[in-house]
């Protein structure tokens, strides 16, 4: 009787031990950890290589994020080389105003520490291109002489919409009549994707053709249907004669629900990429980024979303949500 419980014993061990240690895991990924940053930056790396491929001088702009521009992430770490090499300027949200509350100065702790990687990005001659959202004369005009004295391209936005040409300044900061072929000699730009606040789209279109701004960003489409080559041409002139870049705006890091390509049926039967709703933007459902079909949605195919603003005539995207990989590290 005592070697059987003994037998016993030393078979529930056994077994526990290989419970204990089993893969529970019900993907079919291997059982190591992703890293969510090169995943990241893989991914934006193909876009450019995709979009340069087709036309050579095409801007990549990445916006937030900041952390991939260094391998480990930190401020102190060495930089990502071969994604800095990719894109021709980085984006970032609330710098000096709008990253607690709109029409707030941003903290300076939170200030200083994207300084310290917006830093890197200028010296290994990425151009930094910062939205701040204020609309307080006194702050617009701070945040256009902070970034200025950065060396920083900027725009103070007064809608966190992103939907109007703001009334103030009268005149885009450091306006001039030059003819702008690239991201550098943009001294500033306008960011407004969100045109529903304009009765139709010729009031749109008209409301950036009578701007003298250097560059503009706008979403490819109206009311989900895409700008013609000849509309996006038709804003390439500024009102003062000098020539200027129109760049597509393009959620990378998020599928968006009045896409084109959203389809009914993933309500109730998602793909495997699609992720969970975003619950501060409904409609806006994060994706496993990573995934190739998700990838093939964006680029790399003749019916891919960066295939229509190439074939548009845009001089370059404008990236969103690239700090997806945030999310998917919490997880």
């Amino acid at each position: 009787m005592k070697n059987l419980f003994a037998t016993i014993a030393v078979l529930a061990i056994t077994t526990f031990l290989r419970l204990g240690c089993s893969d529970n895991s019900t993907d079919n990924e291997p059982n190591t950890e992703r890293d969510y940053r090169q995943d990241m930056r893989d991914f934006v790396q193909d876009i450019s290589s995709y979009a340069k491929g087709n036309k050579s001088n095409f801007v990549v702009i990445p916006q937030n994020g900041q952390e991939l521009l260094t391998e480990n992430g930190e401020e102190t770490g060495p930089p990502a080389v071969e994604y800095l090499t990719a894109i021709d300027g980085v984006g970032r949200e609330d710098l000096f105003y709008g990253y607690v509350f709109d029409n707030t100065p941003t903290p300076a702790s939170e200030r200083d520490y994207m300084l310290s990687f917006l830093d890197i990005a200028e010296n290994n001659e990425v151009e930094v291109l910062v939205t701040d959202y204020c609309s307080t004369q006194s702050y617009m005009d701070d945040s256009y002489v902070q970034n200025a004295a950065k060396g920083y391209i900027s725009f103070a936005a007064d809608h966190r919409d992103l939907d109007n040409v703001p009334a103030y300044p009268v005149s885009p900061y450091q306006v001039n009549a030059s003819n702008i072929t690239s991201l550098a000699e943009a001294k500033n730009f306008l960011y407004m994707i969100d045109p529903g606040s304009f009765p139709n789209k010729n009031a749109f279109l008209q409301a950036i053709i009578e701007t003298n701004y250097d560059m503009v960003i706008i979403d490819l489409f109206y009311n989900n249907i895409a700008l013609t080559t000849s509309e996006v041409a038709s804003l390439k002139s500024k009102t003062n004669g000098g020539s200027r870049l129109i760049i597509a705006y393009m959620s990378i890091g998020e599928a968006e629900d009045y896409r084109y390509y959203w389809q009914a049926s993933w309500e109730t039967n998602p793909p495997a990429w699609l992720d969970d709703e975003n619950p501060d933007w409904p409609g806006n459902y994060k994706v496993r980024y990573w995934d190739k079909d998700w990838q093939n949605i964006i680029y790399g195919t003749d019916s891919s979303y960066l295939k229509k603003i190439l074939d548009g005539g845009f001089d370059g995207v404008y990236l969103d949500i690239i700090d997806a990989f945030e999310y998917f590290e919490e997880q």
